[in-house]
């Protein structure tokens, strides 16, 4: 008897508590992953080789569903507003997640808030390149050199508010050289313009100028994260020449706020085993992506210091949206 009332009385305790109930039965439909990015970026292809080997282990379809627009905002709101149960979650950026926020007046979500961290994904490097024309080597050159040709001191990104942009204004508070930001939609038209001579220097993610480095139409002077790129091992870091220098460019995977502890560990661990799986590994190492597969806490902290960072850079730059 004894056994059998303690049976009903854990039963009536789980049923009592919505998220222990749910974990019981979790996953039992389908599972919507929000990439807050058109399809066909790098983002994109990242939520769905995850997606793929998620559904795959779990059961159910984890159905990709692209929200485009206003910088990743629109889709990353939606996370935080979609229902805490385990059915949404979604993918964020070090924009979407540190940066995009302090643009604005009246942002739709707070970043630190209203996300429950599941798992941070992969870095990807940034690389500070110049004009072949730049008579530059290493960055005390570019820096002495920009120092000297205020009229020559602009460099591209692929948008306001971007670690491209963000790593810029780093750079020019940290050495008092008078670099000057030209903003572009994407960082295609600024590596067109890079190559075309129309800007002298440009931040860019890494893997999309090696083609250009090494068919010399491009210099790679140094990498803005605080070590070194394994694909580019002979570029230094710019920490290498102004100690404690990095602005990191990260991928992650958030859910809603409130996500029951049972059911973020589940969905967490999920996640981490499909971007550790060889394939998956591989594929996104060859995309130019440094994989990291770290849980909740190694996210939570990177995203911390990354909002304050990037929210001091920000307001210390007076940078506002466009």
């Amino acid at each position: 008897m004894h056994r059998r009332h303690a049976g009903f009385v854990l039963a009536a305790l789980a049923f009592s508590l919505p998220g222990l109930a749910s974990a019981q039965t979790y996953p039992d439909k389908p599972i919507r992953l929000i990439v807050p990015y058109p399809p066909g970026a790098s983002t994109d292809a990242l939520g769905r080789l995850v997606g793929q080997k998620v559904s795959a282990s779990i059961g159910q379809p984890v159905v990709v569903d692209n929200r485009g627009g206003a910088s990743g905002n629109i889709g990353t709101e939606a996370v935080a507003k979609s229902p805490p149960d385990g059915y949404t979650f979604g993918l964020g950026t070090d924009a979407t997640h540190a940066a995009n926020t302090h643009l604005v007046a009246n942002p739709p979500f707070q970043p630190l808030r209203d996300f429950t961290p599941l798992a941070l994904a992969a870095m990807n490097p940034i690389v500070l390149v110049v004009h072949p024309s730049v008579p530059a080597s290493n960055l005390q050159e570019l820096i002495a050199y920009v120092k000297a040709n205020k009229d020559k001191a602009g460099f591209g990104s692929s948008g306001t508010g971007s670690p491209h942009h963000l790593a810029g204004e780093l750079l020019r508070s940290r050495t008092g050289a008078p670099f000057t930001h030209v903003p572009y939609r994407g960082g295609g038209p600024a590596l067109n313009d890079l190559i075309g001579g129309q800007i002298p220097m440009l931040f860019a993610s890494a893997i999309t100028v090696i083609p250009h480095i090494q068919g010399g139409r491009a210099k790679a002077i140094a990498i803005t994260s605080a070590a070194r790129w394994e694909k580019m091992p002979n570029v230094p870091t710019i920490a290498e020449t102004l100690e404690g220098f990095d602005v990191p460019s990260w991928l992650a995977f958030f859910g809603p706020a409130n996500l029951p502890a049972p059911i973020a560990s589940r969905l967490s661990g999920e996640i981490v085993k499909a971007l550790n799986d060889p394939e998956v590994k591989a594929k996104l190492t060859e995309s130019g992506l440094i994989v990291v597969g770290g849980g909740p806490r190694e996210l939570a902290d990177m995203q911390r210091k990354d909002y304050e960072l990037k929210g001091r850079i920000i307001r210390d730059a007076g940078v506002k949206a466009d």
